[in-house]
C-alpha cells in the first residue's frame, strides 16, 4: 500500500522518516521545497500538489498547522478528496471538532473515510515514535490504518466512530497543558525568588500533588537548564486552547480558568513569542519578578 504524507514541518518530517525507515512506500507534498528535498533524499517520491499525491496513495496522512489549511488541502480544487486512489484520510493535525465535522462530511461524499487522529508528545515523541494518538472515525478504516499509526506512536486510542471525538480529546488535553504551564511558571518563579532551589522545587512537586506534564517533562527539559528548544510553538498552543474554549461555548460549558491562560499566551505572542517554544512564556514572569528560574549548564 502506498502512503501519502502532506505537511513536512517539525512533526511531519519525523513521520516521514519513520515511515521510510519502516519500509513504507511514501509520496509526499509540502509547499516548502527544502522540506520536500530532505525526504526525497531518503527515498520518498514527491507530488506536485495534494490531488496528484492522492492519485497515487490509498491512505493520505495530513500534518498541517491550521484548520483552514486542513480544509483547503482536503476539499479544495486540487484537494485530496479529488484524488483517484485515496480511500482514507488520516488527519494528524489539531483541526478542532467543528472543522473536522465539516471536512469529514465533504470527503465522505466522495466515498473517502476520514480518521481524525491528533497526536501528543511533541517533536521528541514524533522522532522516537512514542507519541499518543487519539483516533476516531469509521472503525474499519481505523483498523486498516492502525499498522501505519503504530509506526508513528506508542499509545494509540480509538475513541469512537464520530470523526471529531479525537479532536475533542486533543484540545481538552492541550488546554490542560496550557493552564498547567502558565500556573507552573508563575509559582516556580515565586518559589525561586523566595529562596528555594529550582531543581529541588521540581523534585518535591513531582512526588507531590502539584505535579503535571509541565513540572515532570517540560520545565526540567526546556527551562531549568535555560536552553528553551523549540518543540511546540506558543502560536500552536494558543490555537488549541482557543479551539477548546470556542467548542465549549457552543455546548454551553462554562470556562473560567482557561481564558486566563489563553490571555497570557496571547500576550506572549504579542511580544514576539509566537514562533518560539511555549516554554519561553516564563521569561515574561521572570522579567516582572526580577528573578530567573534555573541556570544554564556550562559545557566544557
Amino acid at each position: 500500500m502506498k502512503i501519502g504524507l502532506i505537511g513536512l514541518g517539525n512533526m511531519g518530517y519525523h513521520f516521514g522518516t519513520r515511515l521510510l525507515a519502516a519500509g513504507q512506500e511514501l509520496v509526499v507534498f509540502d509547499t516548502n521545497p527544502d522540506a520536500l528535498a530532505r525526504l526525497q533524499q531518503q527515498g520518498a517520491r514527491v507530488a506536485d500538489n495534494p490531488r496528484a499525491l492522492a492519485d497515487q496513495a490509498e491512505i493520505v496522512l495530513l500534518c498541517l498547522s491550521m484548520p483552514t489549511i486542513v480544509a483547503s488541502v482536503s476539499t479544495g480544487e486540487d484537494g485530496v478528496m479529488h484524488g483517484k486512489a485515496v480511500r482514507t484520510i488520516v488527519d494528524l493535525s489539531t483541526t478542532g471538532p467543528s472543522v473536522t465535522e465539516a471536512v469529514s462530511a465533504a470527503v465522505s461524499a466522495h466515498n473517502i473515510a476520514w480518521i481524525g487522529t491528533p497526536v501528543s508528545g511533541g517533536t521528541i515523541g514524533a522522532e522516537k515514535g512514542t507519541l499518543t494518538l487519539m483516533a476516531s472515525g469509521p472503525e474499519a478504516a481505523y483498523q486498516e490504518a492502525h499498522p501505519i499509526l503504530s509506526i508513528l506512536g506508542k499509545n494509540i486510542f480509538y475513541l469512537g466512530a464520530e470523526p471529531s471525538l479525537g479532536q475533542t480529546m486533543k484540545i481538552v488535553n492541550n488546554t490542560l497543558c496550557a493552564v498547567s504551564i502558565v500556573a507552573s511558571c508563575e509559582t516556580l518563579v515565586y518559589g525561586a525568588k523566595a529562596g528555594l532551589d529550582p531543581k529541588t522545587m521540581l523534585d518535591v512537586i513531582n512526588v507531590s500533588s502539584g505535579r503535571s506534564f509541565a513540572t515532570q517533562e517540560k520545565i526540567p527539559q526546556c527551562i531549568l537548564n535555560r536552553e528553551f528548544p523549540t518543540r511546540f510553538t506558543t502560536d500552536l498552543l494558543h490555537k488549541d486552547i482557543k479551539l477548546c474554549m470556542e467548542e465549549a461555548e457552543k455546548l454551553g460549558v462554562p470556562m473560567t480558568v482557561s481564558p486566563a491562560a489563553r490571555q497570557f499566551l496571547a500576550f506572549a505572542i504579542s511580544q514576539g513569542d509566537g514562533p518560539r517554544d511555549y516554554a519561553n512564556i516564563i521569561r515574561h514572569i521572570e522579567g516582572w519578578a526580577g528573578q530567573e528560574f534555573g541556570q544554564a549548564v556550562v559545557k566544557e
